[in-house]
């Protein structure tokens, strides 16, 4: 620590404040470890004894690599290296009895020891923060490993084309000068079981700490090793829950020169999760009673009574403990027995490490100002160097015998030399197949020239003529046909454009070609006949047409279908001009592939600078292992050598496979003096080395490396030279190029002369690097990369080096920039996209004034780079592999480097590493993704996921957002085997990439979210906030439906015979009357699966049957007058008459859901407690039901020996009651209504009778409800206004209602629709749960349903019932699916009901349309309503909740204050109304909570009248639509539960709204539901789709709720499709859903924790 050694007392007050500051930053997490032991040290310097620093080592260091100075290579400590740890024992036994190698066959033969070391080194740094990461649970069928089917490369590595990805041994840390030795990797010791289980990760399953591994140590020191027996800590406590397994990492990195004496008592360091593990997370929502959950039967959707498992509901005021003992808790509220909870514990362990860079101080809610803008570091290197002057190449000189075209070379050396051989082909096996002469190459190419021109149309007619484009289709494999068919085109002076073979369909990257053909208006096509009969092709025969593709004519060009021209016929060969000579396919970042046009005279002038840079001669032989047709390949093996004479020996792609040394070998056999090969070529050479002793390379005098331009190319070279120094490889022959499309070559080394010293190493900082700007690295050698330079500026070129973004100024000579060129030997356009080509191919350069600095053009090249000493070019990167994170730049091509030295041997290939950027949050995020090997473990996988985050969190200072691994073989590949980056990046975001293995770290990356808001103090009381509204011109939220008068000014006597009912206060007495008045008036109709009425119901047979249930209630029951009476029905007419059953005999009814009989384990132990907590004296049912209750079944559930007197109404006494019961007052209960919130909360309500009476005539004047009147209910009759509607309403209003029990409509989709066409209905009540079923299961049968004679004009009102807010996309969807069958859009509405108020708002029959309007989310977070236009960024579009009902007065309330708000905010929804509740109903009868929610006052304004609140929050508006009476209407909007709603960083949010983001995320989500647990938003989604898809899921889910929410998801868990349990009301029971997550009932496919 920073204070040993300094006297702490001694220390001035101020510091001493300053210290104190400080550990309280620390302590609340404002800070992390890392700053806050800087900011001490700083603090403590002045009074610390100094210590000398040693003098940091020179920047460039010239030395030649070789085996006398063999620091930089790989095998300079072969023989003492130990295998890399491996987690199976025998794996490591066996790689320790394998015999020591020679240097050249080394198994680490992949690795940059120069950047392992900084890796490890990186990797060291975290040993003391040991990172808990929970690692995902996997149902284990979720993923089979598909086999391999694609032959890969020895030892595994399939390796791409351009193999940056393979070899990305980036020499990232010391140059050649700084030796650094090699790391030892001692295996852990084995422990035992005990010690392993014992390990204390706080008590998670799969949780993997990161490495402890001590820092690697520089040359010469030594440090205290740890020793395994001893890393780790005895825990403080021991969980009571133990995992099955637990991944632990331990690998112990000890330098090689360790000291003898090493000290035997080691420092031990605790992990951080046992210092963790003593700090409890106070939860909040665990202090006072804990969550209640749910019980309710949930239905299925789809299959609406498919019962789940749940558990039982806690009522109110019951402890958890009560209702569920087997639930052990620990001290803070978490649930020991759950393994998801201790992974999530873990979890925020891990978060509580703050995140860089601190957020700065305010909030501006606008949608610019979202982001955090993270303020300017004063520490960030800035270029201070002078501008750079442009670099001249030298000048092209002038050779006599040049010929004035590229074909005029290939007539001359026809003619002259026809026998000198021009290409060598290879077999697959490396042998060679035929060599091509040069006569034979220009009689043929003559041949071919003349037939493209004259005999390709009928008749001889000319389909060709000189300018048109050509495509040129041969595989890798065979160089000769294309040389012909090359040259054939530039002979008959059309423009050849080589492409790829198309495979398949599904190429990766086929409909960019298509438009690359598209563009440069391709119509032919030239292949061999082998070619053409391996094309893919239709089950007729003909060619497939490739997506994307334009219609093309295939012309094969085998010789023996080409005409030979007369004597007379000569190709016409003018001097080279800028007409095109080919066009050179490339692939941009984006995807596009773009063709570059290559002019003639550039052709020639390229292949003239190429002749002088290489020093080529006539007659050498050129080896060329590159792809023939573009880049290198085409320009040195196909164009430079035909100019010079020279012969080339092609090594396709397959025989490199196949024989990894063929190359060498063919060096070797013909005595070749250059080598055009890639750093992939020189690491295959290296692997098989053993199996050739006496290969030769003293003949070269040149070695091309084509990607030398790559930063990690360094230790390929030196490792190939190390080995093959000894066959005679000179090191001044090795010459790294620079090249892109657009410029051609760029800079190439020249072959050095034998003696001198080589050019000198940069060792650059990355720091400065990722700011653009070159700064020697002298301090931290982990962070540095080693580039070697790529030589000179081509013969004739001028050269630069412009800022990449914006203008092109001239950088600073210290600046990172991307180089332009200008010279006659490079790209012309990219041909048919002229706006695209001036910013490329026309780029001025500016000074710092922004003058341009001169007239003439030059072309972008794309690569970043900078000016070295003696002008040598230094290239870092690639613009295309450039990742702008933060406003920082960082290199793909690093990032693999660094993945790829975290010792990937057992989990990843290495040359199949995809690394690309994604934009979320306005801010570029990095994605990693890897192909798995087969054999690799869960564990192996997630610890080196694990490590790969920390060394580049480390050595780039990045951190990354998503890191998957995918199966063997499933990546989409280039042609020559590389990842096709933008087909990842692409599969990657449409959720195809199926990984087989993920990491998402948003946590660590995201440092741009918005700051959490803070609370507003109190202070400011609700009375200034309503003088403040007032003031600003806001009205009070507040609004009423009309006045409920008893009379009105009508005639008494018409309207008693209308409203009788208005004299009777009590529902019964409305009975007796109406079966006095009209006995055989038919009130209730039910209907079955079939639509046939299968019982009815009149006025007096309802009557009588009431009375005969109340006599048995008394006979049988020995009721009292107001006993709880329980019934237990299924939906129908026994259940009404039970009810006034009730009322007669003057108990108090309470509806119960009966027990689904398929799934009483579930169902039962609801219906238990309602009975239990209502204490119902006895429960009226049917003779099915009464058997079910006193089966084994119900026994094997519960004590069936309890239940209450069972009184059986099927078989019911012949006679009357003595008396019916009638209320001494109306404010007695009438009934009570149970039911479950969507927090998983039972509740029971006490409804009076003036309440019922008040309601009932509420909702007779808002619908216009008479005796003449029909309607039609397709709702569940147990709770809220379902209830009410299907046996309340029709008694009072005298109107028939047709009743359809919603689970009838399973085996009957379009019973609700057809009962409306049948009896023509005018008014009709749905549940969503009903219109849901509809919509999914017949919205697709309209014509049919059509053809039946359906009809739905007739309906005029179609009303929704729910306690939610509108579900408008469903509505919407509902009346746009069924509009053909006459449905007007105007019909569908919604109704609101609450606890509190079982109905507030409903559409009625009179009065304006519901309205919409467009809300601003950002506000509605901060708890303000702000109207927005339709399809604005981050609206939400809201219905009118219906029209608020006649007697009920709605005001909106700050919930924390109690004071009115205005219209501008979102509140509260208080009610006035009589028909409100009259209190809850439970066990212990809570009165304060009763008071507080049905009998409040508001703090200020209005301070007299009691208000009923309803949990829910809404806001009200003044629309333009007038009411009936003329007024403008207010409509009441609601917008969710008060309980259901997420705190999450000071913000508000409904659950809802993610939940619809989350569903729109991929379409395999059928269903989503959030909850947040301990500040974490767990999203759960059910997947439809196949399980492969389910990993897939996770970054999509991820990003939406990232990019629309602005939030972090802690926990992503996919599950099968049912599992998010719903209510009756069609309502998701998230509470619920949360405890079972947390018991580990869910059994989920995948639960991915985002760290």
């Amino acid at each position: 620590m920073a204070d040993r050694g300094v006297d702490m007392l001694a220390l001035p007050k101020e510091v001493k404040d300053q210290l104190a500051e400080l550990d309280l930053e620390l302590s609340e997490g404002d800070i992390t470890q890392k700053g806050y032991e800087k900011k001490r040290t700083k603090l403590l310097l002045p009074f610390f004894i100094h210590t000398p620093v040693e003098a940091p080592p020179p920047a460039y260091d010239a030395q030649a690599p070789g085996p006398s100075n063999a620091s930089g290579s790989t095998h300079a400590n072969a023989h003492t290296q130990a295998p890399p740890p491996s987690s199976s024992s025998r794996y490591r036994d066996r790689r320790s009895r394998r015999p020591h190698r020679s240097g050249g066959t080394r198994d680490d033969r992949y690795r940059s020891d120069i950047h392992t070391e900084a890796v490890q080194a990186a990797l060291a740094k975290h040993k003391e923060e040991k990172m808990a990461l929970p690692m995902p649970t996997k149902r284990r069928s979720t993923y089979v490993q598909s086999p391999i089917n694609n032959c890969t490369p020895p030892d595994s590595s399939s390796s791409s084309e351009d193999e940056g990805a393979l070899l990305r041994q980036s020499s990232v840390g010391a140059g050649l000068g700084a030796p650094a030795p090699s790391s030892l990797l001692q295996p852990p010791s084995l422990q035992s079981p005990d010690s392993w289980i014992n390990r204390s990760v706080q008590g998670s399953s799969t949780s993997s700490s990161a490495s402890s591994a001590s820092s690697t140590l520089s040359h010469g020191e030594s440090k205290p090793q740890p020793q395994p027996s001893q890393t780790q800590a005895q825990p403080q406590y021991k969980p009571q829950y133990q995992p099955q397994y637990q991944p632990q990492y331990q690998p112990q990195y000890q330098p090689q020169y360790q000291s003898q004496l090493q000290p035997q008592s080691q420092p031990q360091h605790p992990a951080i999760a046992d210092m963790l593990a003593q700090a409890r997370i106070g939860l909040s929502e665990n202090s006072g009673p804990p969550p209640d959950v749910l019980a309710a039967a949930p239905q299925a959707r789809g299959s609406s009574q498919v019962d789940r498992p749940n558990n039982p509901p806690v009522v109110r005021g019951m402890s958890r403990g009560q209702s569920r003992s087997s639930m052990m808790e620990t001290a803070d509220g978490v649930p020991v027995n759950s393994r998801v909870s201790t992974k999530i514990q873990q979890l925020l362990n891990t978060l509580k490490r703050p995140k860089r860079p601190p957020l700065s101080e305010f909030f501006v809610d606008d949608q610019e100002e979202i982001v955090e803008v993270p303020q300017p570091d004063p520490n960030t290197p800035r270029p201070e160097g002078r501008q750079i002057i442009p670099v001249k190449g030298e000048p092209l000189g002038v050779v006599s015998n040049w010929p004035p075209a590229l074909q005029a070379a290939l007539a001359r050396w026809g003619a002259t030399q026809g026998k000198s051989p021009a290409l060598t082909a290879l077999d697959i096996t490396g042998k060679s197949l035929y060599t091509l002469t040069y006569g034979k190459l220009w009689s043929r190419s003559v041949k071919l020239a003349y037939t493209l021109l004259n005999k390709l149309g009928p008749k001889n007619e000319q389909v060709l003529k000189p300018g048109d484009r050509v495509a040129l289709v041969y595989p890798n494999s065979d160089p000769g046909m294309f040389w012909v068919a090359f040259y054939g085109c530039l002979l008959a002076e059309v423009i050849p454009v080589p492409i790829e073979v198309p495979l398949s369909r599904k190429d990766a990257g086929s409909s960019q070609v298509g438009f690359l053909l598209g563009s440069c208006g391709v119509t032919l096509a030239l292949t061999s006949e082998i070619c053409l009969k391996g094309l893919p092709k239709t089950p007729t025969g003909e060619i497939l047409q490739f997506k994307g593709w334009p219609q093309l004519k295939w012309v094969v060009t085998d010789s023996k279908y080409l005409t030979k021209p007369g004597k007379d016929w000569q190709p016409h060969i003018p001097t080279a001009n800028t007409d095109p000579a080919y066009i050179e396919y490339k692939a941009s970042k984006e995807g596009t592939v773009m063709g570059v046009a290559v002019s003639k005279v550039a052709m020639l002038t390229h292949c003239q600078a190429l002749t002088q840079a290489c020093n080529y001669c006539e007659g050498e032989t050129l080896v060329n292992v590159l792809d023939f047709k573009k880049d290198m390949g085409l320009w040195h093996g196909v164009l430079t050598s035909v100019m010079n004479r020279i012969h080339t020996i092609s090594v396709p792609y397959a025989v490199m496979k196949a024989c990894p040394l063929s190359w060498v070998q063919r060096v070797h056999i013909h005595k070749a003096r250059v080598a055009l090969v890639k750093c992939r070529d020189l690491h295959w050479a290296m692997m098989a080395h053993r199996e050739q002793r006496d290969t030769s390379l003293a003949s070269l005098r040149m070695l091309i490396v084509a990607d030398g331009a790559n930063p990690w190319s360094v230790s390929s070279c030196d490792a190939f030279l190390n080995v093959f120094q000894i066959h005679g490889l000179k090191p001044e022959v090795i010459c790294p190029c620079a090249t892109s499309p657009e410029a051609m070559t760029v800079a190439i080394r020249r072959p050095g002369v034998p003696g001198t010293p080589l050019p000198a190493r940069a060792i650059l900082s990355m720091g400065g690097l990722s700011h653009g700007v070159i700064r020697v690295n002298t301090e931290d050698k982990n962070s540095a990369l080693t580039v070697q330079d790529v030589g000179h500026v081509m013969p004739g070129a001028l050269m630069c080096i412009v800022k990449p973004e914006g203008p092109p100024q001239l950088c600073k000579t210290d600046e990172i920039g991307e180089i332009v060129v200008n010279s006659r030997a490079g790209g012309n356009m990219y041909y048919g996209l002229p706006g695209v080509t001036k910013n490329t191919f026309e780029v001025i350069p500016v000074n710092a004034l922004g003058a341009p600095i001169g007239e003439i053009p030059f072309v972008r090249s794309g690569l970043l780079g900078f000016v070295g000493p003696g002008s040598l070019i230094f290239v870092v990167g690639k613009n295309e592999g450039l990742l702008m994170v933060s406003g920082r730049r960082h290199n793909a091509d690093d990032l693999v480097a660094t993945a790829l030295a975290v010792e990937p041997v057992k989990t990843v290939y290495r040359g199949r590493i995809a690394v690309f950027s994604v934009t979320v949050f306005y801010d570029e995020r990095i994605v990693v993704v890897a192909e798995q090997r087969p054999d690799a473990s869960e564990e192996d996988s997630f610890q080196w996921m694990s490590r790969v985050l920390q060394a580049i969190d480390s050595i780039h200072q990045v951190g990354l957002y998503c890191l998957a691994l995918v199966p063997a073989n499933t990546l989409p590949k280039t042609h020559l085997g590389g990842i096709h980056i933008f087909e990842t990046k692409q599969h990657f975001l449409d959720g195809n990439l199926h990984p087989c293995n993920i990491l998402m770290c948003p946590h660590t990356c995201v440092t741009n979210l918005p700051k959490p808001r803070q609370k507003q103090p109190v202070g400011v009381g609700p009375a200034s906030i309503m003088v403040g509204n007032l003031v600003a011109g806001k009205r009070i939220a507040q609004a009423a439906g009309r006045d409920l008068g008893m009379i009105e000014d009508q005639d008494l006597i018409r309207k008693l015979r209308m409203w009788p009912t208005m004299m009777h206060q009590f529902l019964s007495e409305a009975l007796q009357w109406r079966a006095q008045t009209d006995p055989d008036h038919c009130l209730y109709v039910l209907l079955n699966a079939k639509g046939v009425a299968v019982s009815t119901a009149t006025c007096v047979q309802l009557h009588k049957r009431a009375e005969k249930i109340a006599a048995a209630l008394t006979e049988k029951g020995s009721i009292n007058t107001g006993d709880n009476v329980v019934l237990l029905y299924p939906p129908g007419i026994d259940l009404i008459a039970s009810f006034y059953g009730c009322l007669y005999a003057g108990c108090v009814p309470v509806t119960v859901r009966p027990p689904h009989p398929q799934n009483l384990a579930a169902t039962l132990p609801t219906v238990r407690m309602i009975i239990d907590v209502s204490k119902a004296a006895c429960i009226l049912t049917t003779q099915n039901l009464m058997r079910i209750l006193r089966s084994k079944e119900a026994a094997a559930t519960l004590n069936i020996k309890t239940w209450p007197t069972i009184i059986d109404t099927d078989d019911l006494p012949r006679h009357r009651p003595p008396t019916i019961y009638k209320p001494p007052t109306a404010e007695m209960i009438a009934y009570l209504d149970f039911s479950v919130s969507t927090t998983g909360m039972l509740t029971g309500v006490k409804i009076s009778h003036s309440a019922v009476s008040a309601l009932c005539r509420s909702i007779k004047l808002q619908c216009e409800l008479y005796s003449s009147r029909q309607i039609a209910i397709c709702l569940d009759p147990y709770c809220g206004l379902g209830f009410v509607l299907w046996c309340l309403a029709s008694v009072y209003s005298g109107h028939q209602s047709i009743l359809i029990p919603p689970m009838e409509l399973e085996s009957c989709l379009p019973l609700w629709l057809s009962t409306l066409s049948q009896y023509r209905i005018r008014d009709t009540f749905c549940s969503y749960s009903v219109m849901e079923l509809c919509t999914k299961g017949i919205g697709t049968q309209t014509e049919i349903l059509k053809a039946r004679g359906l009809n739905l004009s007739c309906v005029r009102s179609c009303v929704v019932i729910a306690e939610e807010r509108p579900r408008l996309a469903l509505t919407m969807s509902f009346s746009k699916l069924f509009k053909d069958l006459g449905l007007s859009p105007r019909a569908v509405s919604t109704a609101f009901g609450s606890r509190v108020n079982l109905a507030i708002c409903m559409q009625g029959t009179t009065g304006p349309d519901p309205s919409t309007v467009y809300v601003d989310m950002k506000s509605l977070r901060h708890d303000r309503v702000r109207l927005v236009e339709r399809g604005a960024p981050q609206s939400l579009p809201l219905m009118e909740s219906g029209k608020i009902l006649p007697g009920v007065r709605v005001i909106i309330v700050n919930p924390e204050t109690r004071g009115p708000l205005g219209d501008s905010h979102l509140g509260e929804i208080w009610i006035n109304s009589p028909h409100s509740a009259s209190g809850y109903y439970t066990i212990y009868g809570e009165e304060s909570l009763q008071a507080d929610h049905f009998n409040t006052k508001l703090s200020f304004g209005d301070p007299t009248t009691l208000w009923a609140r309803t949990g829910y929050l809404g806001f009200v508006k003044r629309t333009e639509l007038l009411d009936a009476a003329g007024h403008r209407h207010d409509a009441l909007f609601v917008v969710g539960s008060l309980d259901e709603t997420l705190e999450l960083r000071g913000l508000r949010y409904h659950p809802i709204d993610i939940e619809t983001s989350v569903s729109r995320a991929h379409r395999s989500i059928a269903e989503s539901a959030v909850f947040t647990w301990t500040n974490l938003l767990v999203v759960v989604a059910e997947l439809c789709g196949s399980e492969q898809d389910a990993l897939d899921l996770v970054p999509l889910v991820t990003n939406v709720v990232l990019e629309e929410h602005h939030l972090i998801v802690g926990v992503v868990v996919i599950v099968d499709p049912g599992v998010i349990p719903i209510n009756s009301r069609g309502e998701k029971q998230r509470m619920h859903l949360r405890d079972s997550f947390l018991a580990d009932q869910l059994d989920p496919i995948y639960v991915a924790y985002n760290m």
